[in-house]
């Protein structure tokens, strides 16, 4: 494949926090390469570097060595508001506890992103309406999140994640809040997504949800453990 497929490409990706005198190294050198259309679950347990991973890979923290090129940008050096622009226009985030404003409808949650980047009302509107209905929410436009399920609130935040069509979807223990049955709902909607084209990231400590994923990106002490899509290259793996 041609380096025109890959919405990320991280390469030795390296972050320590602390002081230089005492450094406090989280990622040890991750490579890791995903391509337009992939749908990739990255698991590990706690420690293992996942929230640090998360923070770089949506353009919400930088990494202290390595490079990353999102969607064939060199992100890991941008200032900060370059990031913000690629966090709008690259990025659709679905979040554990949802983050959708309490006093919006599920019609105007999912219209927020458009409006911040100045889309006209009508194309909002329409864009709107396009996503809430294709997470089955078109009976639901008028609600406020506290009269919705679980469910339905992570289907708004997925709707929501949508409505600047992004080059990829970064989900962060989407089912963490929600029971089984609502979960694999969940599950199922972002397989759906995954069918018609849309690359899909998920951040998950639960195996067992990673498992719904084709491809699983396993780490370990800030290194890449295992992967099941792809051969690991030197270095990438723990000693």
């Amino acid at each position: 494949m041609s380096e025109s497929t890959a919405i990320l490409d991280l390469r030795e990706i390296v972050k320590r926090y602390g002081t230089a005198r005492n450094p406090v190294p989280v990622l040890r050198g991750i490579t890791l390469r995903v391509d337009e259309g992939e749908y990739v679950a990255i698991v590990g347990p706690s420690g293992s570097g996942k929230s640090t991973l998360l923070n770089i890979l949506g353009c919400l923290d930088r990494p202290t060595q390595g490079q990353y090129y999102l969607a064939g940008e060199d992100v890991a050096r941008m200032d900060d508001k370059s990031l913000s622009r690629v966090r709008n226009t690259r990025i659709g985030f679905v979040f554990q506890s949802f983050h959708l404003v309490p006093h919006l409808t599920v019609e105007e949650n999912v219209e927020m992103p458009l409006f911040y980047r100045r889309i006209p009302k009508r194309e909002r509107r329409r864009r709107a309406h396009e996503m809430i209905e294709r997470v089955g929410l078109s009976h639901r436009l008028d609600h406020v999140p506290s009269e919705l399920s679980g469910g339905e609130c992570q289907r708004t935040a997925i709707a929501r994640s949508l409505a600047n069509e992004p080059a990829l979807l970064l989900a962060d223990e989407p089912t963490g809040n929600l029971d089984s049955v609502t979960s694999k709902a969940i599950l199922q909607i972002l397989h759906e997504l995954n069918a018609t084209g849309r690359t899909i990231v998920m951040i998950t400590h639960d195996v067992d949800i990673a498992r719904n994923a084709p491809r699983r990106v396993a780490l370990r002490d800030g290194l890449v453990e295992t992967d099941s899509g792809r051969p690991l290259v030197a270095g990438a793996a723990a000693p």
